[in-house]
């Protein structure tokens, strides 16, 4: 077999070395998010992604400076892979705000029962830093904020007396879900989501004298 020209062989260098920029960090991104979901993000090294990527360390760092600036992207993406979900949910339920809460807690119960799930990201990687001041706590933080923020706008359209005191019940059985998923088994979780807010809803429209 003849070996191929120089040309042949600068075309097959060019072609390896030309890999789309955007492909190379979500790969990054992609590997870094299983392992920080998996394992947790203090547990995950950069050398670890770097092997599991199958990239150069130098590779990585071009991308994301820091650790920390990696699992910042890792937070941001699953925040809007959320928030992107809960919007498709909402916008089938305009105009009914008892509707959309309903609809919220079946598909909050149904990620429950997904047999890999190990809880909120947002939540995970805030209690695994102690400092406030954390990038990553503050996004975790901003998440927390604006599930707060969300509720308390689906509470005002269902005009009870006290809005933001409903929010703030029903972002804690939200949240009280997503830490306690190994409590419940997958059977029950919708139900146990439904009920709970049934319940909320029964006592505020109450009090509001509805």
């Amino acid at each position: 077999m003849t070996s191929p020209s120089r040309s042949s062989k600068t075309s097959l260098r060019a072609g390896a070395a030309a890999e789309p920029v955007p492909d190379v960090r979500e790969r990054i991104l992609d590997t870094a998010s299983a392992l920080f979901y998996q394992r947790g993000v203090r547990a995950v090294g950069v050398d670890l992604v770097v092997q599991e990527a199958a990239v150069a360390k130098t590779s990585l760092y071009r991308y994301f400076p820091t650790k920390d600036d990696l699992i910042v992207a890792f937070l941001e993406r699953e925040d809007q892979e959320f928030w992107a979900l809960w919007d498709s949910v909402a916008g089938q339920h305009a105009g009914d705000p008892t509707g959309e809460l309903d609809a919220h807690m079946r598909w909050i119960g149904a990620r429950l029962a997904r047999s890999n799930y190990r809880g909120c990201p947002q939540i995970n990687v805030a209690a695994e830093f102690a400092e406030q001041d954390h990038p990553a706590r503050q996004v975790a933080q901003r998440h927390m904020q604006a599930l707060r923020a969300r509720l308390q706008d689906i509470a005002q359209r269902l005009g009870v007396h006290q809005p933001g005191l409903l929010a703030a019940q029903l972002a804690v059985l939200v949240n009280g879900a997503f830490v306690s998923s190994a409590l419940l088994s997958a059977e029950e979780a919708t139900q146990v989501l439904r009920e709970a807010l049934q319940a909320l809803l029964a006592r505020a429209q109450e009090a509001s004298g509805a």
